[in-house]
């Protein structure tokens, strides 16, 4: 039976190659991609049952957490994490026209702001516009003589348009955590496991008495993230990524009692592997 993968499309996006690498590792052997148009619409496909499984960015290593993944998954607590990797990114100045000529720059705000300090030593008076992918910003200056898009190398191999600059990320070891997310199921066994919470008060040490209970367990954190709960100034969603060594099978129990005390709501996106790509 085909399995439906939904990720961030169209085709030849970064999303697409770590959906093609998610389904080999996951052993999905007939994978249906469906190309959504923007995070929320990929998210929201699992949610509502119109696919198996979704492939979304949750994290670079330049701009830090993709806040449309983060907000979706504490909107929708039935998600889970089955599995992630982690995606060297390179990025590309593509376009029809020569690069004296551009004036617009187009791409997905995530590469947008990978390639700020380039875009500022190069093409400094050009106006940079945000898109849904980095391919539809291919797309869309196709035939253009004064714009280009900021997209993977791969996406350049067209006889509309040509590779300008080649890389042009400005950290070199760019790279973007994707995850596999399933609708329920939550996995309890692996190197890393994410979960979310709110705080039950917003009062002086109510955070440092949280993340104590963490590291009681003997947990290390290597990430923490806050957002906005979206209910009022000031209060915060709290995302946490820990370091484990196949704790899996109690980790949500034992967490769960362990910061009940101070939050009022705990999301567990479960216990899971994560791999390096290559590239």
């Amino acid at each position: 039976m085909a399995t439906r993968v939904a990720f961030l499309g169209p085709k030849g996006t970064f999303a697409e190659q770590a959906a093609f690498a998610l389904t080999k590792l996951e052993s999905i052997d007939t994978p249906v991609f469906l190309p959504c148009k923007g995070l929320r619409s990929v998210i929201e496909n699992l949610a509502n049952k119109l696919c198996e499984v979704a492939v979304v960015p949750i994290e670079n290593s330049v701009e830090g957490g993709v806040t449309s993944t983060l907000d979706s998954l504490w909107k929708h607590p039935e998600l889970s994490i089955r599995r992630a990797v982690v995606l060297p990114i390179r990025h590309s100045l593509i376009g029809s026209g020569s690069i004296e000529s551009i004036s617009e720059v187009l791409s997905h705000p995530q590469a947008l702001g990978q390639c700020s300090e380039w875009l500022g030593r190069n093409l400094p008076n050009a106006l940079q516009l945000p898109t849904n992918s980095t391919a539809e910003a291919i797309r869309m200056v196709k035939g253009s003589p004064f714009r280009a898009a900021i997209g993977p190398k791969l996406s350049s191999e067209s006889k509309d348009i040509k590779e300008l600059a080649y890389p042009i990320n400005d950290i070199k070891g760019n790279c973007t955590r994707f995850v596999l997310l399933q609708n329920g199921n939550i996995v309890q066994e692996g190197k890393m496991a994410s979960f979310a919470f709110s705080l039950k008060s917003n009062t002086p040490g109510s955070l440092l008495k949280a993340l104590n209970c963490i590291a009681e367990l003997g947990l290390n954190m290597s990430r923490i993230e806050s957002r906005p709960s979206k209910r009022e100034l000031g209060e915060y969603v709290f995302f946490v990524d820990l370091e484990i060594n196949n704790k899996g099978n109690h980790l949500s129990e034992s967490l769960h009692l362990a910061l009940e005390k101070y939050c009022d709501h705990i999301v567990n996106f479960g216990t899971y592997m994560s791999n390096v790509l290559e590239i």
